[in-house]
């Protein structure tokens, strides 16, 4: 097989939905190909852990049986992916680890699948992940490192590396991450897709593996902006099995994308987020701040402290929740996610302390700049995708470690929950993507969502499947 069967990996969510409930195509056909699409795709890629071929087939039988009997399913038969961090019945959660991979397997879905499901959508499969979520490459050393779609040769970036090779690739129209300092933004930078991590407590966590609770976020990542609002407004709503969510009525996004941004108070996030980028990084920001003409800079205070204190808060959090496998297996870890928990859990309480403090301060900033503007706009990481293995990166100057500073720009930002769009940028004669990030107000994804389909609609921004056939 050379091509896929009638070009459905190019199909949208919307797309897809709508030519399963008319009936042009039923779930079943559509669950297949995208099956015929993983196994022909994937082992270019290693986006998958886990491929449900049972549980897909006989998924989209249900739906469309559901449909013959007249339910009313908004995501009939499309196919999604799940980061393998978020319980799917049936399978051991890995969350990307060798040690998980031998406890029993999920008695029920995470709730996030469960909404996704219940409004018609396929799961086909689990993806590949950095190991525990800890970590910006999407490289793991016990299931391979996923590969980006358009340079196999480069990082997907992570920790939901998989989810974006899944979508970037065709595999499927929309995946589903987790972000905790950048793991939902920095794959779509890396992949060129659209990615949302809504407001921190929006969406349900019940059925995830957590790798930093007071910082983790659940999110998807698709090929438009629509895909994206459709599915976040789907996924919203109360969950008593989730004591961290927020108490918040549903914002109802898909309506407002075609309204106009005029009027909207657009600034360019200065200061730490102008230092510390390659060429690309600069230009991407600088091509949407053109299209939304935006002109005015606006100094985000002590940026940089507030990304020290969000590694602070991360590794102290996370090493809790590791430290008895490391005393029992440590041999059974990736050597440097192991060796980043122990040092984790040699961070004083004071500095500790001192951080949650700090951020209390910094979302107090953050929060007076809101008042006179609508969305911030910053880069999503500091260059292209690198390439796979890379261990140092030349940053003004200066030689950095790359892993850690893939997440320059999105750890200041998610570190107080403030909601973001990622927009993938394709520069002039660019053959990768690069991410923009389009922050909004607490709460406020519809203004996020908004600009980025602005954006999409004038061509700035777009996520064109990789030539990988």
């Amino acid at each position: 097989m050379t091509v896929l069967p009638e070009n459905q990996n190019t199909w949208t969510v919307a797309q897809t939905a709508n030519a399963v409930q008319s009936g042009d195509v039923s779930a079943e056909t559509v669950a297949t190909r995208a099956l015929e699409a993983i196994a022909w795709l994937n082992p270019k890629v290693n986006a998958f852990t886990d491929v449900l071929v049972d549980r897909a087939l006989s998924d989209a039988q249900a739906v469309d049986k559901a449909l013959a009997g007249g339910a009313s399913l908004p995501l009939a038969g499309v196919p999604f992916a799940a980061k393998n961090l978020y319980d799917i019945q049936g399978i051991a959660t890995r969350a990307g680890s060798k040690i998980n991979r031998e406890n029993p397997a999920a008695a029920q879905d995470a709730t996030i699948i469960s909404k996704l499901t219940a409004a018609g959508a396929i799961l086909v499969g689990a993806t590949n992940m950095d190991e525990y979520a800890y970590g910006f490459t999407g490289e793991n050393a016990h299931d391979g490192n996923s590969l980006n779609p358009h340079d196999t040769g480069r990082m997907t970036g992570g920790s939901s590396g998989g989810s974006g090779a899944a979508a970037a690739s065709g595999m499927v129209p929309l995946a589903l991450g987790s972000d905790t300092n950048g793991s939902i933004r920095v794959p779509a930078a890396f992949c060129g897709l659209f990615g949302l991590k809504p407001t921190y407590g929006r969406l349900s966590r019940h059925g995830a593996y957590l790798f930093c609770g007071s910082l983790d976020h659940a999110g998807p990542l698709a090929r438009s902006t629509a895909d994206l609002a459709q599915v976040f407004d789907i996924l919203q709503g109360p969950d008593p099995d989730d004591p961290s969510q927020a108490d918040k009525p549903a914002l109802i996004t898909a309506p407002e994308l075609g309204k106009s941004i005029e009027g909207l108070k657009v600034r360019i996030a200065g200061g730490y987020f102008e230092q510390k980028m390659l060429p690309e990084a600069r230009d991407a920001v600088s091509a949407v701040a053109t299209a939304l003409n935006a002109d005015e800079i606006v100094d985000v205070p002590e940026a940089a402290r507030a990304r020290a204190a969000a590694y602070v808060i991360t590794t102290a959090e996370s090493s809790a929740l590791h430290l008895d496998r490391i005393r029992k297996r440590p041999e059974d870890f990736d050597p440097d996610t192991r060796d980043r928990f122990i040092s984790g859990a040699m961070v004083p309480a004071a500095w500790v302390q001192h951080a949650q403090r700090f951020r209390s301060w910094f979302r107090k900033q953050m929060l007076a700049i809101f008042e006179t503007t609508d969305i911030l706009i910053a880069p999503a990481t500091p260059f292209h995708a690198l390439p796979s293995g890379t261990k140092t990166v030349v940053l003004d100057g200066e030689e950095l470690p790359a892993r850690a500073n893939i997440g320059l720009f999105t750890q200041p930002i998610s570190f107080i929950g403030l909601p973001v769009v990622t927009v993938p940028i394709w520069l002039d004669g660019a053959s990768l993507p690069i991410g923009v990030q389009i922050i909004a107000p607490p709460w406020r994804e519809d203004l996020a969502l908004r600009v980025a389909a602005y954006l999409e609609q004038k061509g700035v921004a777009a996520a064109p499947i990789a030539k990988l056939i």
